[in-house]
């Protein structure tokens, strides 16, 4: 009998960081970087054809350069207007792409900026409930914190 021969696993770099984001060196380019905040899948795919890079390669195969490159274009992406996720702002009207922190700080000052002008939306947000139409006779009610409901310990009685 012949011993069956099994392909040989490659070993790859453990974790490539690109914006300030652990990418696991295994995954490829594609998948890799929807890890960073703000990057979905089809703009990773259009950053990927955009840069001519290849998004089958894995992660860790890539060059310096390569990483710069990508660093450099999302920081400053020259993307069509519907895949960026912040259109038309507020503040400026300008359409942009935010990624890892800024998207994070951009998304609380909006929610702040609702809850100020006492907006719905700006109530449901404080009060821990659904925004976007959920019904609420059940469902919600795990949102956030669990609070304990009618239940009293001997020790507080």
């Amino acid at each position: 009998m012949e011993q069956e021969h099994k392909p040989e696993k490659k070993e790859y770099a453990s974790i490539v960081r690109i914006l300030q984001t652990d990418i696991p060196g295994n995954k490829k380019l594609l998948v890799g970087l929807t890890y960073i905040k703000g990057v979905s899948w089809t703009v990773s795919n259009a950053v990927c054809k955009i840069l001519k890079i290849d998004p089958a390669v894995r992660v860790s195969e890539l060059s310096e350069e390569q990483i710069a490159k990508i660093t450099e274009f999302l920081k400053n992406p020259k993307l069509p207007e519907f895949l960026m996720n912040r259109r038309n702002d507020f503040e400026s009207g300008e359409s942009s792409h935010l990624i890892t922190n800024d998207l994070d700080i951009k998304k609380e000052f909006d929610i702040r900026r609702l809850k100020k002008i006492r907006s719905y939306r700006g109530l449901r947000h404080a009060l821990g409930h659904p925004t976007r139409g959920q019904r609420t006779k059940a469902n919600f009610r795990s949102k956030g914190k669990r609070k304990a409901v009618g239940v009293k310990s001997k020790k507080s009685r």
